[in-house]
């Protein structure tokens, strides 16, 4: 089980093939605030809506200086297809071997229908512009979980 992140701890450096097969890197954003959110599978419906929302407010954020970054265990040509079918506009990229998501601690035993499983756990977590952890959200809902995110930051 990997160890969960809170605020004030370095955030895990990463550099992860988006879409198109090309390298994303958290180091190369420094001095910008970033949202990196970890979801289990693209193309199903939780996921769906969740990065519907960060695409929908994905102004918004940018606006207040917040880029986003979608993280999954698919394969970059998953990940297309994930963008092509639903416009998405955020940034996903490939964690296949989930070497990021365990470092963030997003991935390990969940609750699953009442049974305990292991897999991707939905977090998202807010990156300063130091890449120091601002927020550090576990177990969140796929459905309303933009807005939250909106409010307690105060966008």
């Amino acid at each position: 089980m990997s160890e969960r992140l809170t605020p004030g701890d370095t955030a895990p450096d990463f550099t992860l093939p988006d879409a198109d097969g090309n390298p994303v890197s958290l180091a190369d954003r420094r001095g910008r605030k970033v949202i990196v959110y970890f979801y289990p599978a693209a193309l199903t419906p939780g996921c769906t809506k969740q990065a519907c929302d960060f695409t929908d407010n994905l102004e918004l954020l940018a606006g207040a200086g917040y880029e986003v970054i979608g993280v999954s265990p698919d394969k970059p040509e998953k990940l297309a297809k994930f963008r092509e079918k639903e416009d998405l506009k955020v940034t996903l990229v490939a964690d296949p071997d989930k070497e990021v998501l365990s470092a963030y601690g997003a991935f390990g035993e969940k609750k699953l229908y009442g049974k305990t499983v292991t897999g991707v756990i939905r977090s998202t977590v807010i990156v300063d512009e130091q890449g120091k952890v601002e927020r550090a959200l576990y177990n969140v809902k796929a459905t309303g979980h933009v807005a939250k995110i909106i409010k307690d930051l105060g966008i």
